[in-house]
Parts: C-alpha cells; structure tokens; sequence
C-alpha cells in the first residue's frame, strides 16, 4: 500500500539518480505534505547530530559545472542567477540531459504563479504588505532624504529589478529567449539555490553570486530549527541539530529572514517565525520634519526602524527622542554624553501612536480583502492568493499589537 506522503514516481526516481551519481542520503527523503507540497521526511528514527544528507561538488550545479562553450558567449560579471537561468533555458539539450530527471521534480510555473508575488497582477500585487510592496493606504510615503542599505524593505522592486537585469543579460546573448521560460527558470535558481563558497574563496559584493543547486538537497522546507549545513570544499554534509522520530518533516534554514522577505523570496511564510520583523520607516519619516530627518542622518540613526513582538529596537527608540527633545540634549544623548530631557513615558506615546498607524493599516487591509473575497468578483486562483493575504496581514496585526503591550 502507498503511504500518504509518497511523492510520486518522478521524485522516486530522481532520488536513484542522485544516489547513483554520489549523493548520499540516510534516514531521510522526499514527501508530499498535506496542504504544504513537498519536503523532507524522516524515514527512520534520527538521531541528533547523524548525517543525514551529502552532497560532492561534482554532481552540483554551479557556474563551474556549466560547458565553457557556453558561458564563454556572457560577459565577464555577468550575475550568476542569470547564467544558470539561461543555461536551463537555452544549453544544448546533451548538456541539459543529465538534469533531466531532477528538473521532473520541480515545481510548475503555474505553481509559482499561485504564490510568488513577482508573478501576480496588480489587483492581487497591490494589496501586498508595505515591507513588500512599499505601499500604504494611511500613510504618505516621502521621497527618501537620503539613500541607506534596507534589505528587508521594499523586497519585491528588488527582486524585480534583479529579475529584470538578468533578463537583460541573457536576451543580449539569446535574443529568442522566451520571458516565461526565463523568469521561470530564475524562480528556480533564486528558490532552490545554496549559498556556495569554495574555502578561500572571496565573498562576491552580491551573495546572489555565491550560489549553487544541489540535487535531492533542495527538497528541505525552511524553519528556524534546521539542519547544520557545512561545505568544505569538496561536499555539503547535512546533520540534523535535534532528534527526529519516524515520520516527522526534517528542515533546513534558510537563514533569518522576515516573513514579508520570505514570502517574496520563496513563495511561503512562517506561522510562528523568530526573526519576524516590521519596519516603521515610512510611518516615521511621515512624522518628522526634513531638518529632523536629516539629523537623524547625521548621526547615523537613519532608517531600518525596527519593532519585533518584544517591542521595538533601539534605532526606533532613538528617533522617538528627537520627537519631543531639543536638539542639543538629543545630539548629546545619540553621542552618549547626557540623558537629559529623555522622558521614557513620552517616548512610548510616541512609539505607540507609530505602531498604531501600522495596526490602522492592516485593519484597512483585511477589510478590504475580506470585502472583495466576499463579492463573488474573484477567480479560484486570486481566491487562494486572498487567503495568503489575509492571512499575512493578520500576522501583521497580531505583532503590532504585541508589540504596543510591550511598549506600553
């Protein structure tokens, strides 16, 4: 009798594949997960610390591993996403040949069209969450003051400005190449790919350059408590950090990523997520005049205003202060030469009138999203993006207002 988790027969035998080509693979493998696709599963009882999974370099598929004959036609610098994108796309099918059964376990583009915000219409793009989208319905957004680094803000015009230059660079080369196919294949790349360094390799100025598929290993889902990953040179060996029983979905981490990052990025976010995050920049900046703002530069404290559920972090406190002190005693208090005129009670009003705004937000966006769920005007497919919608801003919501009882 087939057990309810059994992926299929295409993942059955690309995990034969990948065995017979070096991979090896001990106590775990794929399976279907109800109401969340595929991952990994504990086919045994694991023990914390086995090896669970390696992986050799020679069966990877990195930049090295694609024929000189081909990236030789790309410029130097070329982003690496791209040239294994176009490589997919575009390589001579006895090239591609031996990806044929791994590339069978991958996922559709129309399931990336159900959940990868790059790929949705602007009625569902729209109502996206500020820290994705970079939109508000209650706050007036300022034209930035002053550029600063912010990751984990305004994610998806990153990510299509990434997507878009490496389009770019690959129809200079192949003219004929199809957008659907491409941006597909970068989903790809940009969702199943590890970061890859060889030892005494330097760091590229973009990680996205330092990244590598490894078959069968790109099967594990992302939580907080994950696999230790380590490579060396020569393999990626994989370990579990804690005891697994018999049936259980094993993890890896992704890293600590926000749920709006991951959503973006992957398609998926986290019920419960340590390393949740808001940003309150847009709503701060509304707040404060230009002078102020641009103090706030000039001492380092401006943007990436953070508030977790335990509360908010010390950059956001610190532009509270500049709310309601002079100017001297919160220059001297930034440089750490007096606390005069610092007032904690002033401070959280001001701290929770800017959560708030972020609370006004979401409830404006789940009754706007309740309202058009409930007018019968959605297809299937935007009905199932409203759930995660929905679902998200209420996320949203529920740290807001943990976060204002720590404040306050």
């Amino acid at each position: 009798m087939t057990p309810e988790w059994w992926p299929g027969e295409d993942h059955e035998q690309f995990v034969q594949w990948a065995i017979s080509q070096g991979v090896i693979v001990d106590g775990v493998g794929p399976a279907r997960f109800q109401g969340r696709g595929l991952g990994m599963i504990a086919m045994r009882d694991i023990q914390e610390e086995e090896v669970i999974v390696r992986v050799p370099q020679r069966v990877m598929l990195t930049e090295e591993a694609i024929p000189p004959s081909f990236s030789s036609r790309f410029p130097e610098k070329t982003p690496v996403h791209a040239l294994l994108a176009a490589f997919l796309c575009n390589g001579e099918p006895e090239d591609l040949q031996p990806f044929q059964l791994w590339r069978k376990t991958w996922p559709s583009r129309k399931d990336f069209e159900d959940c990868m915000p790059i790929l949705w219409q602007e009625n569902s793009s729209s109502m996206l969450p500020p820290s994705i989208s970079g939109r508000w319905k209650n706050v007036q957004k300022q034209k930035l003051d002053f550029e600063y680094e912010s990751s984990h803000q305004n994610i998806l015009a990153q990510q299509r400005v990434r997507l878009r230059n490496a389009w770019e660079s690959v129809v200079a080369v192949f003219p004929e190449t199809d957008w659907e196919g491409f941006s597909y294949h970068w989903l790809i790349v940009n969702t199943r790919s590890f970061f890859y360094l060889m030892p005494g390799q330097e760091q590229p100025e973009d990680r996205n350059d330092a990244m590598a598929l490894l078959p069968l290993a790109d099967y594990f889902n992302h939580s907080d408590v994950a696999c230790n990953v380590k490579f060396d040179g020569h393999e990626y060996v994989f370990r579990a950090v804690k005891a697994y029983n018999t049936g259980e979905e094993v993890f890896m981490s992704y890293g600590p990523h926000t749920n709006d990052f991951l959503f973006t990025e992957y398609g998926f976010y986290l019920d419960s997520n340590q390393s949740e995050a808001l940003y309150l920049d847009d709503i701060i900046f509304q707040d404060l005049n230009p002078s102020l703002r641009e103090e706030l530069n000039l001492q380092q404290y401006y943007g990436n205003y953070q508030v977790t559920a335990t509360g908010v972090c010390y950059r956001t406190e610190i532009a509270a202060c500049i709310v309601y002190m002079s100017l001297k005693d919160w220059q001297n208090y930034t440089l750490g030469y007096s606390t005069r005129g610092v007032d904690a009670e002033k401070s959280a009003k001001v701290i929770r009138k800017w959560i708030g705004t972020y609370v006004e937000e979401a409830n404006a966006s789940i009754d706007e999203l309740l309202e058009k769920r409930g007018s019968g005007n959605i297809d299937r497919e935007d009905e199932g993006r409203m759930r995660m919608l929905i679902k998200r801003w209420s996320q949203v919501k529920d740290l807001c207002l943990r976060a204002l009882k720590e404040v306050g």
